[in-house]
């Protein structure tokens, strides 16, 4: 059972939130929040990595020289990987670096990076995060309360504290449904709308 503050869109104290998720440190693991990350950044590779192997390689259909009497190894194609201009062994090919996680391991994560941040005191619950889309406002309101860096997670992904928040360099945000374990790790502060947490915190019951 956690109790944790929320505040209202000017920052104060309006209430708190009780919860049945175990938020203590010893919930924390850090494999699982490492294993995500991994994941997660392999699966932004592009695997777009290609070379040519002797079948793909143009040319090379003549015998390059005789088989006899050169004193050279002897070659049936210009194009083997032995000479230069041949083709190569064994290099790259496009593929996938995407890698399987399963459900358990990411709610695990979710729930560790959640209990990190409330033990460390960088958990920040908002009713609602009011924004008229003006970075500099938003800019403000961050830094004036030292939640930067930060992550900000907002319930809709409608939500104008998305436009607000794009262009601060030291700050992202994105709606619960997106929610990224490797941002939340990223960035020290999270700030997080009360309706978006309850979100993630009902996957995790």
């Amino acid at each position: 059972m956690a109790e944790i503050t929320v505040l209202n869109s000017k920052f104060e104290k309006a209430g708190s939130l009780n919860t049945d998720v175990n938020l203590d440190a010893e919930m924390i693991s850090g494999p699982s929040v490492h294993q995500i990350v991994k994941a997660t950044l392999a699966g932004r590779r592009q695997g777009t990595a290609c070379t040519k192997n002797r079948a793909k390689v143009s040319g090379g259909g003549a015998k390059p020289f005789k088989q006899k009497g050169t004193g050279r190894a002897r070659q049936g194609s210009s194009r083997s990987p032995l000479m230069v201009g041949g083709g190569t062994i064994f290099g790259p090919t496009p593929r996938s670096y995407e890698q399987k996680v399963n459900k358990k391991m990411m709610l695990k994560a979710i729930q560790s990076i959640i209990a990190d941040k409330y033990q460390a005191g960088k958990l920040t619950v908002v009713e609602s995060l009011d924004s008229n889309g003006k970075t500099k406002e938003m800019f403000k309101s961050l830094s004036e309360r030292n939640l930067l860096p930060g992550l900000v997670v907002v319930e809709d992904k409608d939500s104008k504290a998305l436009l607000a928040t794009r262009n601060i360099r030291n700050a992202k945000a994105m709606a619960v449904e997106g929610f990224s374990v490797y941002e939340a790790v990223k960035f020290e502060n999270l700030v997080i709308e009360k309706a978006a947490l309850e979100k993630l915190l009902n996957r995790l019951v």
